[in-house]
């Protein structure tokens, strides 16, 4: 079998469901995260509650699934040398890279929250926020 033929076979394989769940759900949480950096940049708030604190939850889970992809993508670097694999389609390779990406606009937009005006909201809805 060709060199060829292996790499998109392996581009193609089945990865399991902890992947398909990962790529599934950051295709969710990704646009969300910047919709909430964007709110948190434009009004220093992230997005409101939403009915039944929807919203809010949607926002934190979204949190919560990118630093769990950066997380998992450190983990197995630190195993085997290399990131996590392409996955179908190449998919779960983009969701990492791109949770890369996402991990530094919250730095950064983090980081301007807390120069312009001092704090960082909190996950909560507070005096500043929504309260």
């Amino acid at each position: 079998m060709s060199k060829a033929k292996i790499d998109k076979d392996q581009d193609t394989e089945d990865v399991g469901l902890a992947s398909k769940v990962t790529i599934a759900s950051s295709l969710v949480a990704i646009p969300t995260i910047g919709w909430s950096l964007y709110t948190l940049k434009t009004t220093g708030c992230g997005l409101p509650p939403g009915p039944l604190g929807s919203l809010g939850a949607l926002e934190g889970l979204s949190y919560l699934t990118v630093f769990g992809v950066v997380g998992w993508s450190v983990w197995v670097k630190a195993r085997t040398g290399s990131g996590l694999t392409a996955g179908p389609y190449s998919l779960l390779g983009a969701v990492e890279g791109t949770s890369y990406l996402v991990l530094l606009a919250i730095l950064a937009v983090f980081g301007w929250q807390f120069l312009d005006l001092g704090y960082i909201p909190g996950p909560l809805p507070g005096d500043r926020c929504f309260g």
